[in-house]
């Protein structure tokens, strides 16, 4: 053992009572205090004492900016945590989202079902395919009229499809 590492052993020894106090001060926490005298020894042990610096505020320096650091970290930690709680709330509602919207789709699918083939044929080639009413008609080889009165019907049908299971599900 090199006399600067026993020089620094003794002062980091006869000064363990107060570092300890300080970090105390710093953490509010005995297992963090303990944690920063620990690392605190080991940087001053690692760095060797200073030319010309007086050693207890030195170390109460070390300590304390090993502090700042552990802050910082946590803050980091914190904020990572926060953004994957985040993503996975995010997540979570999407798939609830998802799973919402498979069910409306799988409630229209069978309401459309309940519509005749004309009106169903009808309803889907405009509200579903985007077609416009003279389109639609020309793929169905009727009038536009005709789309039209049968998709006003479609959508009267679901209109009341749907109020009457709203109903039977209001208590």
């Amino acid at each position: 053992m090199t006399q600067a590492v026993g020089e620094i052993k003794a002062v980091i020894l006869q000064e363990l009572p107060r570092l300890r106090r300080f970090a105390f001060s710093l953490t509010a926490s005995k297992a963090d205090a303990d944690d920063l005298v620990q690392n605190a020894v080991v940087r001053m042990l690692k760095a060797g004492l200073p030319a010309n610096a007086e050693v207890v505020p030195w170390m109460l320096r070390i300590c304390k900016n090993l502090w700042i650091d552990e802050i910082r970290s946590r803050e980091v930690r914190v904020k990572a945590a926060d953004a994957i709680s985040l993503e996975s709330d995010t997540q979570v509602q999407q798939g609830e989202q998802q799973i919402q919207g498979r069910l409306d789709l799988q409630r229209v699918v069978r309401a459309m079902t309940t519509l005749s083939d004309n009106q169903r044929l009808a309803l889907t080639l405009v509200a579903i395919d985007g077609m416009s009413y003279a389109e639609a008609a020309e793929v169905l080889d009727v009038p536009v009229g005709t789309i039209m009165s049968r998709v006003a019907r479609a959508r009267e049908s679901l209109q009341k499809h749907f109020q009457h299971q709203a109903e039977e599900m209001t208590p």
